[in-house]
């Protein structure tokens, strides 16, 4: 899922450097997120996740607001149906994503994650009559090869591995909710100001998971009570991290680092878990996070091959 940053950042000042270093911490964090969801997805209910990862992620982004000097003014808004439009939206993808950790290993969950603007290019062009560039259709296509690798060994034994089957379903539930979401963030954007979305959104995701209580939660104490703090806490912080970033350097620049979060995901695996998954699913997760990588960066791509024509037209 792509998380909004915290307020509206100020011109990215020539600090690359610094730049880079908070967005890699960003990931860092988000990764580390995913990890405290899967640890306490053991013992607690996805409800349960939802509530204690967004009602603690209030209280970094609250304080942080009121350093910037955003508090209270960020509680304003004058769209109060976009803002349920958007949080219902995302609620719905952080539940999905949720469930996805819940089922899978962090490396193939976090691959899932980069699903969104694959999904997004096959309902462009059936709802919208757009038409992408060959390079991005054909990334897409690539990516969904991807998930068809992954699923594969699900199929290897004499029934279907249902939770990967869950986990991969849930992942794609998560990519086509986060497509939505960012239509909504974008019609948002222009009135409202990224740190109100943020807030809104936190808000509106405890609620929702608070909601879920009457089914059955946990007694979380212990380690699972950490695990769930720890979501909470790693998710603001990252949020944080990832608006400081776009305020020292231009989110081209940025772009790429977003990528690492495979690194963290297979690093938690193998220290945490002891677990690699399976070859074809971990080859499956790689296609996944390149296409994905091909279409974010398609119009830089199409920008030198166009100017490489150029050069040699006479």
């Amino acid at each position: 899922m792509t998380h909004p940053s915290l307020a509206e950042p100020a011109p990215a000042s020539d600090n690359p450097a610094a730049g880079i270093a908070l967005r890699l911490a960003a990931t860092g964090l988000f990764a580390s997120m995913s990890l405290c969801v899967r640890l306490a997805s053991f013992e607690a209910p996805v409800g349960q996740i939802v509530f204690w990862r967004s009602a603690v992620a209030l209280v970094p982004i609250v304080i942080y607001l009121v350093i910037i000097g955003r508090f209270p003014a960020a509680l304003a808004t004058r769209n109060p149906l976009g803002h349920l439009r958007r949080s219902a939206f995302g609620c719905a993808a952080m539940f999905f994503s949720f469930l996805c950790l819940a089922y899978l290993p962090l490396a193939l969950a976090t691959a899932l994650g980069f699903l969104a603007p694959l999904v997004a290019i096959p309902f462009a062009m059936f709802f919208l009559k757009e038409r992408p560039d060959p390079l991005v259709i054909g990334a897409a296509g690539l990516g969904f090869a991807g998930i068809g690798l992954m699923l594969a060994p699900a199929f290897n034994g004499p029934e279907p591995d249902l939770s990967t089957l869950l986990g991969v379903a849930a992942g794609l539930a998560c990519a086509i909710t986060t497509a939505s979401a960012k239509v909504e963030i974008k019609r948002l954007t222009a009135s409202e100001p990224a740190g109100t979305i943020a807030f809104y959104f936190a808000l509106v995701c405890a609620l929702a998971g608070l909601a879920t209580a009457p089914f059955g939660w946990s007694d979380a104490h212990g380690t699972t009570l950490l695990w769930l703090v720890g979501a909470g806490l790693c998710g603001g912080l990252a949020h944080i991290a990832m608006t400081e970033a776009v305020a020292r350097a231009p989110v081209s620049t940025l772009a790429p680092f977003e990528y690492t979060a495979m690194i963290w995901a297979m690093g938690f695996d193998l220290a945490v878990f002891a677990l690699v998954p399976a070859p074809l699913s971990l080859v499956g997760a790689v296609v996944v996070v390149a296409a994905a990588a091909l279409v974010a960066f398609a119009p830089r791509l199409r920008f030198f091959r166009n100017s490489a024509a150029q050069r040699m037209t006479p």
